[in-house]
């Protein structure tokens, strides 16, 4: 498929600097840009590759001022990196959607599948399991009894939604994810043996929820663990049973919630955040990658770091001051022996 760069410019409701006809074909990162490929320039420490790309066109800021001249043609908008995934997205759309149900798809009789459905090879749709209209259900997904899932939906192959869940619509869910698997709960008996707590509740996905590939997403022991419209989950995250995770929070890899803790709308943590169970995240609240949340966070839009995660400054500096202990311990060492010297005289 090829565009020139006067119509990407009307799709992204921009301006053309250079040649409005330049052909393009293909997109690149601005370091690996290439003849008829689109690249863009959001981070100013990639400016300097805009000298120096062989991409065809670049899309910038409005207000970016070039400091050498540029041989790509430049298309101008307010954000290149929202533009560009305006511009992968209706590319997306472009493609022609996949339509049928494979012969080896297993369907009960008591299931519903909507219209302009694709089921592939060897997906499985339990009892009384609801598809819903324009869903794309590809191989080998598992879809369990009284599951239902809105319009619009696509479960990537090998995911598996174990019984009663509910998936709102436009959700995506990639290969490997595990939603409504038992919570992890074992009541301790007297012999130091534990007993499995029946999990009884389900797993709610709102509206525009994305699953990153094996993710797992636990059923509630009672009631609902619940993801809130818009929220993005990265791959390997590990949600445990009654999680509620508020609206457009999103959440990098390798994180863990433990059971029964309320995050709020908006936060953003980075990977391999872990969050204790029972506690209450307010909303807008930022947690940086590797830091262990042991008490609840009420101060909205606040900013942490750590083991355990603190106020992003507080933290900053008791590393400033870690990074000098080497230096302060040979000081006191130097003046333990002068202690020591002035005692002797």
């Amino acid at each position: 498929m090829e565009f020139t760069a006067g119509m990407i410019a009307r799709i992204l409701n921009g301006t053309v600097e250079g040649d409005p006809e330049t052909k393009l074909n293909t997109v690149a990162r601005i370091e690996e840009g290439k003849t008829g490929a689109l690249s863009f320039l959001s981070n100013p420490k990639y400016e300097p590759y805009l000298y120096t790309t062989d991409a065809s066109a670049v899309l910038v800021r409005n207000d970016f001022v070039p400091s050498k001249e540029v041989r790509a043609t430049l298309i101008r908008v307010d954000d290149p990196y929202q533009a560009l995934a305006r511009l992968l997205a209706f590319y997306e759309q472009a493609k022609p959607v996949r339509k049928g149900i494979h012969p080896t798809a297993v369907i009960d009789e008591s299931a519903t599948v909507g219209p302009d459905v694709f089921i592939g090879a060897c997906a499985v749709i339990s009892e009384n399991a609801v598809i819903g209209d324009g869903c794309s259900i590809h191989p080998q997904v598992f879809i369990g009894e009284n599951v239902t899932i809105g319009k619009n939906c696509t479960l990537h192959p090998g995911v598996k939604v174990y019984r009663d869940c509910v998936i709102g619509n436009d959700c995506i869910i990639h290969a490997g994810a595990v939603i409504g698997a038992d919570g992890f709960g074992f009541a301790p008996v007297s012999d130091a043996n534990f007993m499995k707590i029946p999990q009884i509740g389900n797993v709610i996905l709102e509206d525009n929820v994305e699953i990153g590939s094996n993710t797992c997403v636990d059923r509630a022991t009672m009631g609902s663990t619940i993801i809130r419209r818009g929220v993005k989950l990265d791959n390997l995250i590990q949600v445990g049973h009654n999680v509620e995770i508020g609206e457009n929070t999103v959440i990098a890899a390798q994180s863990g919630l433990a059971g029964s803790t309320r995050v709020g709308r908006n936060c953003m943590f980075g990977g391999q955040v872990g969050l204790a169970g029972h506690l209450s995240i307010a909303d807008g609240v930022r947690i940086g990658a590797q830091s262990g949340v042991m008490s609840t966070i009420s101060e909205e839009n606040s900013i942490l770091l750590g083991y355990p995660a603190t106020d992003s400054k507080q933290f900053l500096r008791s590393v400033a001051y870690i990074r000098r202990l080497p230096d302060l311990s040979s000081k006191v060492d130097q003046l333990s022996k002068t202690v020591e010297s002035l005692k002797n005289r």
